[in-house]
């Protein structure tokens, strides 16, 4: 430590265990291995997990890399903080609209909306797997759009397991942006990079698995028949998805880019006429195997179709006025920035890092512009004052365990990275060289594989990634951008996601059934995410980048 006025700085350190890389890296990843190794192996609560892991970063940070307590501790406070606000006060106020429809009943009306676009079980599956799930995601996360997706084509007549493996797999191109964008929030926050640059690389990236996802869909649904009769509306729809999803991130929002990606990809099947056409006998009798709902036979009036689809309008409006350059100007200077207290830390080259000061957007954050939506949506559609407050009460009880989970993976994340652990293990691994470009996927898709959320992969490898990309000449913002992409394959095998898909279809207890299935699809989508990666870490695909 050095002094610096009254504040004693705080310098990290490379290589503080017997001046080895190697061994310093072994140390500094122990964290990262109880939390994955408590989650993987011993199957421990996320939320106990993450706890663990924290007090293990501590015990590093204070013990073999020298940095005061007082500090240390004053880092994973403001990871935690960080976790509450902006990333929490987006996801709680995201599930509070939904919760709210799901009170009115409108959220049944939505559901049979959609359910009537088609009569096909193949384009049903894009309808609400694919579109419809990214909706969701885009709203709550967190294993909502699989668990309602599945249920929803279970009620269509889908066979209970098929129905699982359609929602898990359909569960991949829109997780980069859910919950308005929070995944690529948390990573632009832990790698201090800026938000747009970082979702501009992912809205290069992910879209290319959104042309491929519903070719898989419609291929699971019914094989080399279905592919070979609906690749039409599955690929229009795919392209429709893929457009939006990179204008929106590069363009527009990263927190409308699921949202528009979602209703685009659902008019793109309204639009093709052969998407419309019912399906044969022959298709369905092999396809629905359950029973189907006589709820779906319900006629709705319009005027409540129209405020059932209301919330969703009300956010796009909202979220893209707050992209007016006068509104964006005007909310952006309602952001408070300060010192945090306790904490000077400088890097190994002696200057300051970024974490000594924490911005806190009060108005232009997500959550509170999904606040302000979920207030007029609750005029809109019929809740009152008292039962809107209710709900979101109610909501805040139904993620504690998340939230615990979300704080103290952040709290992890923020004491490793301004200790100088994430650092250690980032040029350690940039060892790696050319081969970095292939393998940061396939980070990505562990942590995801292991935590469930690609925010908490992003959190625990996001300023890895962009310490080793430093280090061995590439792209911060692509290996960055990489953590994530590659992260959203990994969340159809994640042991919470396939037991989400079991509870929701009454499949307790065949998660391996469901693993076995979609195991061969995420590793395969994987390998298609790692070379491009790797292309577009090169001449061939780098034009690609921004």
């Amino acid at each position: 430590m050095t002094e610096t006025g009254e504040a004693p700085v705080y310098v990290q350190k490379l290589e503080p265990v017997a001046g080895s890389l190697g061994l310093s890296a072994l140390v500094a990843a122990l964290p990262l291995v109880i939390v994955l190794v408590l989650l993987g192996g011993v199957r421990m609560k996320a939320h106990l997990a993450g706890l663990t892991g924290l007090l293990a970063a501590v015990l590093v940070a204070w013990l073999a890399y020298g940095m005061p307590l007082g500090q240390t501790l004053s880092s994973g406070a403001q990871g935690a903080v960080f976790g509450l606000f902006p990333i929490l006060w987006i996801v709680v106020n995201a599930l509070w609209v939904y919760r709210m429809t799901v009170r009115t009943r409108h959220f049944d009306i939505l559901r049979r909306s959609f359910g009537r676009l088609s009569d096909d079980p193949r384009i049903q599956a894009l309808v609400i797997a694919f579109c419809f799930g990214a909706l969701l995601e885009a709203l709550a996360g967190f294993g909502a759009p699989v668990a309602i997706s599945a249920v929803m084509l279970v009620a269509l007549g889908f066979e209970p397991v098929r129905a699982a493996v359609v929602a898990l797999v359909a569960n991949t191109a829109p997780v980069a942006f859910g919950a308005m964008g929070t995944p690529v929030v948390t990573l632009a926050q832990v790698t201090g990079l800026p938000l747009d640059a970082v979702a501009s690389v992912v809205g290069r990236q992910t879209p290319l698995l959104a042309l491929v996802v519903p070719l898989v869909l419609v291929w699971l649904v019914d094989g080399r028949r279905g592919l070979r009769e609906t690749w039409m509306p599955a690929l229009a729809c795919g392209v429709a998805f893929a457009v939006a999803q990179f204008a929106a991130s590069n363009h527009v929002s990263a927190q409308l880019a699921d949202i528009g990606a979602a209703l685009a990809g659902a008019g793109a099947l309204i639009a093709v006429p052969r998407a419309r056409v019912p399906a044969a006998e022959s298709v369905r009798a092999s396809v629905l195997t359950g029973a189907r709902s006589e709820e779906l036979d319900e006629e709705d009036p319009p005027r409540e179709v129209l405020r059932a689809y209301a919330p969703y309008a009300l956010i796009v409006v909202i979220f893209s006025a707050a992209q007016i350059p006068p509104v964006k100007d005007r909310l952006a200077r309602t952001t408070q920035t300060f010192d945090w207290p306790f904490l000077a830390v400088a890097g190994p080259d002696g200057e300051p890092v970024a974490g000594n000061v924490f911005s806190w957007p009060v108005v232009s954050t997500g959550g509170t512009l999904v606040l302000l939506a979920g207030i007029l949506t609750a005029a809109v559609i019929g809740v009152h004052a008292r039962a809107a407050v209710g709900e979101w009460l109610a909501t805040v009880h139904e993620l504690r365990f998340a939230i615990l989970t979300v704080t103290s993976v952040l709290a992890l994340a923020y004491v490793m990275n301004l200790s100088g652990q994430a650092a250690t293990i980032g040029h350690f691994v940039a060892a790696a060289g050319a081969g970095l470009a292939f393998l940061s996927p396939v980070l990505g898709w562990f942590g995801v594989a292991v935590s469930g959320s690609d925010t908490s992969a992003n959190a625990l490898f996001g300023a890895l990634q962009v310490t080793a990309a430093r280090e061995s000449g590439l792209s911060p913002e692509l290996l960055a951008a990489a953590n994530s992409s590659g992260g959203v394959l990994g969340k159809m095998i994640s042991p919470q996601n396939l037991t989400i898909a079991c509870a929701a279809v009454g499949l307790a207890g065949r998660e391996g059934d469901l693993l076995r299935k979609v195991l061969p699809w995420s590793l395969g989508l994987l390998l298609v995410m790692c070379l491009i990666v790797v292309g577009q870490s090169t001449p061939v695909l780098g034009w690609m980048l921004p």
